[in-house]
Formats: structure tokens, C-alpha cells, sequence
């Protein structure tokens, strides 16, 4: 159990005062009634069985910050880091702001940001591997890193930066609340050491002494209706109409009279030059875009392969190919090996890998690892009865068929319903650029092209192998490879014109895209189209020989070239919903020119080393 220091001010204690039933959310404020059977337990703390003596234990808790009163001394942060010995690129609290006006009248808005603990945390329900729980004790949201493999979800849907990723150790960390401290009454240490009386703890709806406001709301502070955050905010002085960020983020917030004359935010107008951003596309995600890729082309494949019979298509069927069906059944197979090997060099803990089906009640993650895994196993199962035939020899001929034609069904389904979850886990609030249909579009757009892809390039590799010219590419994968460039190319479209008017982050994203990455972007969108035209010059004018194959290798090196740098470009234009950093902490663009120079290499600077 915690011991207090000797002679304890009285400040650094949590007051017991009387509040309210219920939050501004409608959530009771007693997290378990009286006589329940999660009262009277220990946290074990530290291995301690005790039970502590906190009046208040099983009352939902918050902080409470005063934005004016705020000198960004970093006391919290450098209490915090000590509290819980954080290495220096790893902080639970950090101190960013906001400014704006013009000199003499030019004003800083700090913001002091730990984890919320959250009515309704999207960082419990997105974890697949059950890290997080929300405790009665205080209503704290706790985090396990030794359960944790370090797959970084929780960081995606966080909106407030509070999961901590860390790349050397592998795991995400988050605040506990300083629950040890809770136990014996105390205000967690940051609150503890604010200097300016800024930052206070209590429990949540009530006020502390000197504060007139409990907003939810501050310039900086994403939507709280995306978690229900337990933080109340006060800001009386007034600001400047227009508020900027000193990190790299392209954001504002601006004063809007039609909300209140709160400040919302928009996409920054300043002028960025167009360029390739080349060096930005790689990204720790790296990994996970090929995955996507590879699993959407084997479904794909599969699909196209299984379905081409119940449209009169032979097409690499097993009586014309008794080879190479089985060895591309197999192949297929090696891809989506390959493409689950690589998933998991995304996580900080491959060898934990398991662990991903912890959660498939809540997460996401957890429910399209399953899906992949029954897709690859009725896969599996397919190809092995397709390759050995005398597995099926004791059955009638009818029966068979019938039970590969059911396990076909059951495989071709469920790829696609893989490919489906895989989108739903990027349907999140706090990454406003990828919660949109589109990322759905492009996913089930890469289904079909670059499945027609596979099966074609296979389509002609034995043709050419047999000695016959190419005599073009059958329309039955032809026309699914055009529908998925104009699925692609429409969700693009639609994309890029909800994101200007969903504006902030959205319209932030949509604008890096068309400056940092112009030339790539456009590059892309150019590749997409031109894959799409000459595809259907192909098909229609049915070019063979040497001129035929050389079209439909600049079509298939097109397709695949889109893409590859479309996926690629998904993963590095994301703006999160994320907090303000400053100008050297919580900042990529300082990040990144550390990586640059060397600065990286200095442990104290706080920037660890690029690992892609």
C-alpha cells in the first residue's frame, strides 16, 4: 500500500464532498451499488491484499483543469514520468497548447492532457487482447502491458494520446489513475504537483474550490461524444478568433457563432507546396498495407476462381489444369501465410500473437483476425480435397461434388466477410479520414481487381508456357478488373468531397494529400484511370500477340502500381482527432527532423529511431 509522506499538505488530497447521482452523460456516479459483489475487493497493489480506506472508492473520478490559470512549468509531466519511472519517449501526461492574436496581444492556450477514463472507453472495447479494464475502484481505466502485444489499436481510437506505444518495449502503457495513491486518499501525482492550482482531481460532476465552470469542451479538446470523457474543463479570458497549432498538424480552431462562439476545427489555409512526399509513405503501418493487399487479392482470387463454373467460365479449372488448379489453391494459400506472418511484424510482441481473439465481443481487431482465420482454414480445406481427390474416393460422385461445392461456398463467403470486418476495424471516430465508406470501396475495389489481377497473370504465365501467343484475357476477369477500378476511383471521388466539407481533421488529410503527396496522389488517380481505359481497349479491340501482351503487362504493372501507393498513402495521410502537442513534444514534424539529424540518437530528446 502506498505510504503518504510525513507532514502531508492538505491539497494533495482528494476532498470528500457530495455529488450529484448521475454525470452530464447520465451515467450513475456510484460505479456499484452498496451490497454488490465487486465492493470490499482488493486491487492488489503491489502485490498488497489490503483494501484502502478512501470514503469515496466507488465513485466515478475525473480531473479538473483551469486553462487560465496554466504556466506550462511541466510540473505534472516531469511528477507523472517520476511517479511511474517512464523512459524519456514515453509520457502518460504531456503539456501542448494552442496560441493565436497578434503581437502585443498574442495569447497561448496549454492544455495538460492525461487519460480521461472514459464512461464509454474506446480503448477497452478496441484492445483484442483484453488489456484494459474499467474498475469499480474509482471508475479508473486501467491497462495491463503484460497482456498487452503491442498491436497499437488502442492508440488509433484514442482520440486524447493517451495508450502510449512503446516501440522498445513493445507494449502500450497508459495512467492509472495513480490508483495506489486513490487508496489512501491522495490525489494522483500530478494533479498533486500542479504549481498554478491548474490541474485538480475529485470526484467527477463536482467543482472544485475556486472554480466557476465544469465545460467539456476547450479549443484543442476533440468531440468528448466520442468517449465520454470524466474531464472538466474551466476557460473564462477570453481568445483570439483564430487558434493554431505549434505542432506539425495543419489544424485551426476558429470561433464559430453558429456553435456557441465555440472554437471548432478546420483545415489550415496556410500555403503548402506540392510535392511527392516520397520519403513520408513509409510508415510503421508498412506491414499491415501489404497485408491488406495480399488478404484482398486471395479472397479475391478464390471468389472469382470458385464462381467462374456457375457462369460457364472454365477457367483454371482442375479437369483442363490438374496441376496447376491444386498448385494455385496452394499458392493462394502461401500468400495468405505470408500475409498473416507480416501482420503480425506490426505487433511489438509477435510470439503474442494468440492473443488476438481475446476480445472478439468488443474489438474489431479481434473479430477480422477470426474472420481471416476461418476464411484460411476453409481455404485450406478446399485445397487439400481439390490436390488429393482419394481423400473423397470412398464417396458417391454426387456427394462429393456436393461437399466441395458447400466447403467452395463456405470459403468464397467467407473471405469476403473477412475482407468486410478488416473495414470495420477502421471505421474509428478519432481518424476521421478513414471512418468514411470509401476505405470500404477501396477494400472490396482491390477484391476484384487485383483477384482478376492473380488469376490473369496465372492465365497467361501457362499460356505463354504452352508455347501459344497471347490471345487476350477473358472478359470474364476483364470487366471485374474495370468494376474494381471504378469502385476505387468513385470512392475517391466522394472522399476527397465529404472530407472538405466535413472539414478539421477530415479537410486537414484531404489537404496534405493534394500538396505534400500532390504529385503522388495525382500519380495514382492517373495510374487508377489509365489501368481502367486500357483494360477495356484490351478487352474490346482483343489485341493478341507481342502488342496484346504488352498492353496487358502495362495494365497489370498500372494496376498493381495504384495499388500499392494507394494503400500506402491511406495509412500515411491520417490526421487523428488527437491533442495539441508543442513545439518539440508530441510533435512529427520535430520527430521527424530528429530522425533526420541525428538528434534521435540522444535518448533524453525523447525521439526513438524509425523502425520501418
Amino acid at each position: 500500500m502506498f505510504r503518504p509522506r510525513s507532514r502531508e499538505q492538505s491539497y494533495a488530497f482528494v476532498p470528500d464532498v457530495s455529488h450529484p447521482v448521475a454525470n452530464r452523460y447520465g451515467q450513475p456516479i456510484e460505479t456499484v451499488p452498496e451490497g454488490h459483489a465487486l465492493r470490499g475487493k482488493s486491487l492488489n497493489i503491489n502485490s498488497d491484499a489490503a483494501i484502502g480506506n478512501n470514503p469515496n472508492r466507488y465513485k466515478q473520478h475525473g480531473f479538473f483543469f483551469t486553462a487560465d490559470n496554466c504556466i506550462a512549468c511541466h510540473a505534472c509531466e516531469a511528477a507523472c514520468s517520476e511517479k511511474n519511472d517512464l523512459p524519456p519517449h514515453i509520457a502518460f501526461r504531456s503539456v501542448g497548447y494552442v496560441e493565436g492574436g497578434s503581437w502585443p496581444s498574442y495569447q497561448r492556450l496549454n492544455i495538460s492532457m492525461a487519460c480521461n477514463h472514459c464512461d464509454d472507453p474506446v480503448c477497452l472495447k478496441g484492445c483484442p487482447t483484453r488489456a484494459y479494464t474499467k474498475f469499480a475502484e474509482y471508475g479508473a481505466v486501467l491497462q495491463d502491458p503484460d497482456i498487452c502485444f503491442g498491436c497499437g489499436y488502442c492508440t488509433w481510437v484514442c482520440p486524447y494520446n493517451a495508450p502510449q506505444l512503446d516501440p522498445l518495449a513493445g507494449h502500450v502503457s497508459k495512467c492509472n489513475m495513480c490508483v495506489d495513491r486513490l487508496e489512501v486518499g491522495l490525489k494522483p501525482a500530478c494533479a498533486a504537483a500542479c504549481l498554478a492550482g491548474a490541474l485538480d482531481f475529485g470526484i467527477i460532476e463536482t467543482r472544485p474550490e475556486n472554480r466557476a465552470q465544469a465545460e467539456t469542451r476547450i479549443p484543442g479538446f476533440p468531440t468528448p461524444e466520442i468517449t465520454h470523457p470524466n474531464i472538466r474543463f474551466q476557460q473564462t479570458k477570453s481568445l483570439p478568433r483564430e487558434m493554431t497549432r505549434p505542432d506539425s498538424m495543419p489544424i485551426r480552431y476558429v470561433r464559430d457563432p453558429r456553435n456557441g462562439d465555440a472554437h471548432v476545427s478546420q483545415a489550415q489555409d496556410a500555403g503548402r507546396a506540392r510535392g511527392w512526399g516520397l520519403k513520408k509513405l513509409s510508415t510503421r503501418e508498412n506491414p499491415i498495407a501489404v497485408f491488406t493487399l495480399l488478404s484482398q487479392a486471395v479472397a479475391g482470387a478464390f471468389a472469382l476462381l470458385f464462381l467462374a463454373p456457375y457462369f460457364g467460365v472454365s477457367l483454371l479449372a482442375a479437369e483442363t489444369h490438374p496441376i496447376a488448379h491444386p498448385a494455385l489453391l496452394f499458392g493462394l494459400i502461401g500468400a495468405q501465410t505470408f500475409a498473416l506472418v507480416l501482420s503480425t511484424l506490426h505487433l511489438g510482441r509477435p510470439h503474442r500473437f494468440y492473443r488476438a481473439f481475446n476480445n472478439l465481443r468488443w474489438s474489431p481487431v479481434s473479430r477480422e483476425v477470426a474472420g481471416l482465420a476461418v476464411f484460411y482454414n476453409l481455404l485450406g480445406l478446399y485445397a487439400v480435397i481439390a490436390a488429393a481427390p482419394m481423400l473423397t474416393a470412398w464417396l458417391a460422385p454426387a456427394t462429393v461434388a456436393t461437399v466441395t461445392g458447400a466447403i467452395g461456398w463456405a470459403t468464397a463467403v467467407a473471405g469476403l466477410a473477412a475482407i468486410y470486418l478488416m473495414y470495420r476495424a477502421y471505421c474509428i471516430p478519432a481518424r476521421p479520414f478513414w471512418n468514411h465508406w470509401q476505405a470500404l470501396s477501396s477494400f472490396f475495389g482491390s477484391v476484384l481487381t487485383l483477384g482478376a489481377l492473380t488469376l490473369a497473370a496465372l492465365d497467361v504465365a501457362l499460356t505463354l508456357v504452352a508455347g501459344r501467343a497471347f490471345a487476350g484475357v477473358s472478359a470474364y476477369l476483364a470487366w471485374p478488373m474495370v468494376a474494381g477500378l471504378v469502385l476505387e476511383g468513385a470512392g475517391l471521388v466522394f472522399h476527397a468531397r465529404d472530407m472538405k466539407r466535413q472539414g478539421g481533421e477530415s479537410a486537414a488529410s484531404d489537404q496534405i494529400q493534394t500538396t505534400d503527396f500532390g504529385y503522388t496522389y495525382y500519380a495514382r488517380n492517373a495510374l487508377l484511370a489509365l489501368s481502367g481505359v486500357l483494360m477495356v481497349v484490351l478487352t474490346f479491340t482483343q489485341a493478341q500477340g507481342l502488342p496484346g501482351l504488352v498492353l496487358w503487362l502495362v495494365v497489370a504493372l498500372f494496376t498493381l502500381g495504384a495499388s500499392i501507393v494507394g494503400r500506402l498513402l491511406f495509412y500515411a495521410l491520417v490526421i487523428p482527432t488527437t491533442m495539441p502537442g508543442a513545439f518539440f513534444w508530441k510533435n512529427r514534424g520535430f520527430e521527424e527532423h530528429a530522425r533526420a539529424v541525428g538528434l534521435a540518437r540522444m535518448p533524453q530528446v525523447g525521439v526513438v529511431q524509425a523502425n520501418h
